[in-house]
């Protein structure tokens, strides 16, 4: 009888099959697709109903095991190819998510993923999925000792369950139901991930349905399982092979760092002890600092002005200063500088690489350093390098102002020579003055300066700046004396004063002496109208002796000896004015400065006539009839001129 195409003889009457037969029915039982294949074979053979149901029992374990090795052999296939993929291992992420599609191919599951374990936290948190389309699944993070992941990690063996919302083994978690319900999972098998004692992972296969996993499911996703511990393990070797390269990396690059830094700090001592030795100057402290920092630096004053700079390149500009509106941050970061003594940087948003170093001697303040950053960045050793400067440049001042303080001793006994009435004094002194290239000749006002005893060392370093190239400035007879080459008293006065209130802060007082006339008695000249200019009520002005020769020819010093004068040339008229509010003393010196016309005094006064001439009548009342008397008029008009210099000074 034909069967399949081909002709199948019928079983002899022992009820043996012919070798055809069963070479056949052995081919149909390991390969065909239709099952009953075998069926319609045996029934061709015409064999006995109960041999029939042998062969076909013994067909049917035949395919069942050929299907299991054919998918043994696929999943062996696979693994190897995983092992391969393995030894070229470049991508972690890649590779994971090639290992997980496989298993889930194998084991035919509807979902299949892998979930990294923290050993901080003791979360497990979702890494690779397949499968899965929620967003909340995918980025699960599963709280410690929740779920059936905790419950792997915990034993170290595979776990599994037909129907999680009926499991109870586990502990349970609202966000870890919520994420498996969205997903629609049902039944999961979890196996872990071993490097051998520690659990760094679980890997999981789940489906839609109910289901119950057997162990060849177990066994295959165990073996997988296997390779993906591989791949973390390797994962975390390498990072954490990368962090320790990193590390020593930065570890040579800080030592590399430090050492270079060391050693521009060592080339800035050096080259700030040669500036000592040389006498160098702030200039090159800071031509110093920028170029071994590679920075912008300006050196400030007492009063936080620039009076030098150096910048990191020399075709850059020196800089200018702190800006009116940075001001506020540089005194501060100076203030915090002199109480720590160390750096400070500025607290702006503007300039987060600039710092400030108070330079002080002692409790003095002599100014500060400011620096820009550069190329190189203010750490720890640029910061010691910068306080070493600053030191240093304490040390210049301290050395600038001794020989200052020298130079102003050997200049202060040239005015005092110039100034003394012993001929073996001035004999020589021009000739001492050219070797301070002084010439005297030319030395034409000079101006007597009014300050403190404790003001005065301050004030003749500003009276210098004033006093310009070929001046002298020292003291005599406890006064600030000051020779210019200015041509005008008027102008040398003013440039004194503004130099020396200036840096002082305070009142003070600079008269100017005549430009010809022997040199002490333009210095008495000077000096007697400075005694005089307190009693009048003069206290912070520039003037000559020109102006006020009158006064100090009259009353010399003494501020009582005016008042008393004042008083008993015109006293009643002072009191009539302060008792009444009048207006007579203005009235009188009006009248006296219009040539004692009553006429002119109405005209300037934007008075009439007739009130003029009863404001006289009152002050004749009051002074008596005679005061227009020549002798009595000379003290009432130097009195209310007097009166009237007191008025405008209070």
């Amino acid at each position: 009888m034909p069967v399949g195409g081909s002709v199948v003889p019928s079983a002899g009457p022992d009820g043996v099959l012919p070798v055809a037969v069963v070479l056949e029915l052995l081919d149909a039982a390991e390969h065909a697709d239709d099952p009953g294949e075998v069926s319609r074979i045996l029934a061709a053979a015409a064999l006995p109903a109960t041999s029939v149901a042998l062969v076909e029992d013994a067909a049917r374990r035949l395919r069942g095991g050929a299907a299991r090795w054919r998918r043994r052999g696929q999943e062996l296939a696979a693994l190897y190819s995983t092992a391969r993929e393995l030894a070229e291992l470049r991508d972690v992420d890649e590779l994971l998510e090639r290992l997980v599609e496989r298993a889930h191919d194998l084991v035919g599951t509807d979902v299949t993923y892998l979930s990294e374990f923290d050993v901080t936290t003791r979360e497990l948190r979702v890494r690779t999925t397949l499968g899965a389309f929620a967003p909340s699944f995918r980025q699960l993070r599963v709280p410690a000792g929740t779920g059936l992941a905790s419950l792997v990690v915990e034993s170290r063996t595979p776990k599994w369950t037909s129907s999680y919302p009926a499991m109870t083994q586990a502990a349970r978690a609202p966000v870890l139901d919520a994420a498996v319900a969205a997903e629609g999972l049902v039944s999961l098998l979890g196996v872990p991930l071993l490097a051998g004692d520690e659990v760094i992972g679980v890997l999981f296969a789940a489906n839609r349905v109910e289901h119950s996993f057997g162990p060849e499911e177990i066994s295959l996703l165990s073996a997988f399982a296997d390779h993906a511990a591989v791949v973390l393990q390797t994962a975390r070797l390498l990072a954490e092979t990368r962090r320790s390269d990193a590390q020593t990396r930065q570890a040579y690059g800080e030592l590399a760092r430090h050492v270079a830094a060391m050693e521009r700090a060592s080339g800035v001592h050096e080259d700030l002890t040669a500036l000592v030795l040389r006498g160098g100057d702030a200039a090159d402290v800071a031509a110093a600092l920028g170029r071994a920092l590679q920075c912008t630096v300006t050196m400030l004053d007492a009063e936080l002005r620039p009076v030098a700079g150096s910048t990191a390149a020399p075709e850059q500009a020196a800089p200018d200063g702190p800006a009116p509106d940075d001001l506020a941050a540089v005194r501060d970061a100076v203030a915090r500088s002199r109480r720590s003594g160390r750096c400070a940087f500025l607290n702006t948003e503007d300039a987060p690489g600039r710092l400030a170093v108070a330079v002080v001697a002692g409790s003095t303040f002599l100014g500060a350093l400011l620096l820009d950053q550069g190329a190189l960045g203010f750490g720890p050793v640029e910061q010691r390098t910068v306080e070493r400067a600053a030191q240093i440049t304490a040390l210049l001042h301290l050395k600038q102002d001794a020989v200052i303080e020298a130079e102003q001793r050997v200049r202060g006994d040239l005015v005092a020579d110039l100034l003394s009435d012993d001929p073996v004094r001035v004999r020589d002194v021009a000739a001492r003055a050219r070797a301070r290239r002084v010439d005297v000749e030319r030395l034409r006002c000079l101006v007597v300066v009014g300050v403190d005893a404790e003001h005065r060392r301050a004030a003749a370093r500003a009276a210098e700046r004033a006093a310009g190239e070929g001046g002298l400035v020292g003291e005599h007879a406890n006064r600030l004396v000051v020779l210019t080459r200015a041509s005008a008293p008027a102008d040398a006065a003013r440039q004194v004063h503004a130099a020396v209130a200036r840096a002082l802060a305070v009142p003070v007082l600079a008269v100017a002496a005549p430009a010809e006339g022997p040199l002490r008695a333009r210095f008495e000249a000077a000096e007697s109208c400075l005694r005089v200019l307190p009693a009048l009520g003069r206290r912070d002005a520039a003037v000559t002796t020109d102006e006020y020769l009158p006064y100090a020819a009259l009353f010399g010093p003494g501020a009582g000896r005016v008042d008393a004068f004042v008083r008993s040339a015109i006293g009643p008229v002072l009191d009539w004015d302060a008792s009444r509010g009048g207006a007579l003393l203005p009235t009188l010196a009006a009248y006296l400065d219009n040539r004692s016309s009553p006429v002119a005094t109405a005209r300037v006064l934007h008075l009439h006539k007739n009130t003029v001439l009863q404001r006289l009548d009152r002050v004749a009342e009051l002074l008596g009839a005679d005061w227009q008397r020549p002798d009595r008029l000379f003290g009432v008009t130097v009195a209310v001129r007097v009166g009237a210099l007191l008025g405008e000074a209070g």
